[in-house]
């Protein structure tokens, strides 16, 4: 019965409920990137590099024999995978460098100046007065 007190303590928690959400949003964010990569990005540089794609590219080490299969080292799936990477990393790079720009334009307007307080108020009401009285 503890152990599902101190479940449920955790789980409550506004840690564990902020994880939670990040790795829902996270996950949605990278079907975004995923989609803006490889339908956005990659086709103008596939049209530009003649549609190279490194996946087929392999060494094999040896041969198929009987029902055991080739030994193969597939070097242009991990060339691909890192093309890839380094894609998606600089769309990235390039989203939250615009997001950072926009946040600090946000933070360059300078803020209105705050109302005069209750006492401030008073006093303009008091000099106003007393102008009125003496000239």
């Amino acid at each position: 019965m503890k152990l599902l007190q101190e479940f449920k303590a955790f789980a409550i928690k506004g840690n564990a409920v902020d994880m939670a959400v990040g790795i829902i949003v996270g996950a949605a964010f990278g079907k975004i990137v995923n989609s803006m990569v490889g339908d956005v990005i990659m086709p103008p540089i596939g049209l530009a590099v003649g549609g190279v794609d490194f996946t087929d590219l392999s060494l094999t080490l040896k041969a198929a024999e009987g029902a055991a299969p080739a030994v193969v080292l597939r070097y242009g799936a991990f060339l691909q995978s890192m093309v890839d990477f380094t894609i998606v990393a600089f769309a990235v790079f390039l989203l939250v460098k615009g997001i950072n720009a926009l946040k600090r334009a946000e933070e360059a307007r300078p803020a209105p100046p705050p109302a005069p307080s209750r006492s401030e108020e008073l006093l303009a009401e008091i000099r106003d007065i007393l102008r009125r009285q003496g000239g």
